[in-house]
């Protein structure tokens, strides 16, 4: 699976939600809450500043939950374990896949592409831990 860079993501719009009750004769319980502040950014990122947005294309990871056009959070800043899902480049592409350090393998999700060993001759650079994918339903 590649994937697309984008850059790092720092800071997201709050979106105000203005609920109203369209009930007469008694208050609505959530007339209270006229006015929410939604946060994405503090839902989803736990490091802001060492996180980055890619987009995922290809059908390798969908064995995980990623399809081609999810997009991906990734962060620098989490400690790569065995089993996670990673964006790293391998000779000079991105890619998304699942690492295995000790065996130095990465792995699809799907059976129908084999590991790859990562050589001490490959140009191979961990970029990231992909912490959350986002599925895009609607690019309107």
């Amino acid at each position: 699976m590649h994937v697309q860079y984008f850059g790092f993501l720092l800071l997201m719009l709050v979106i105000p939600i203005y609920i109203e009750a369209g009930i007469t004769g008694f208050e609505s319980p959530a007339a209270q809450y006229k006015e929410l502040g939604l946060s994405l950014d503090q839902l989803l990122i736990k490091h802001p500043d060492a996180t980055f947005i890619g987009m995922a294309s290809d059908q390798s990871m969908q064995g995980v939950g990623i399809y081609d056009g999810d997009l991906l959070l990734v962060d620098r800043a989490v400690d790569v374990s065995t089993g996670d899902i990673v964006v790293a480049t391998y000779n000079g592409c991105f890619v998304c896949k699942i690492i295995h350090k000790e065996n130095r393998l990465l792995m699809s999700a799907s059976d129908d592409y084999p590991p790859v060993y990562i050589s001490p001759e490959d140009d191979f650079c961990l970029e990231g831990v992909v912490t959350r994918s986002i599925r895009l339903h609607s690019l309107v």
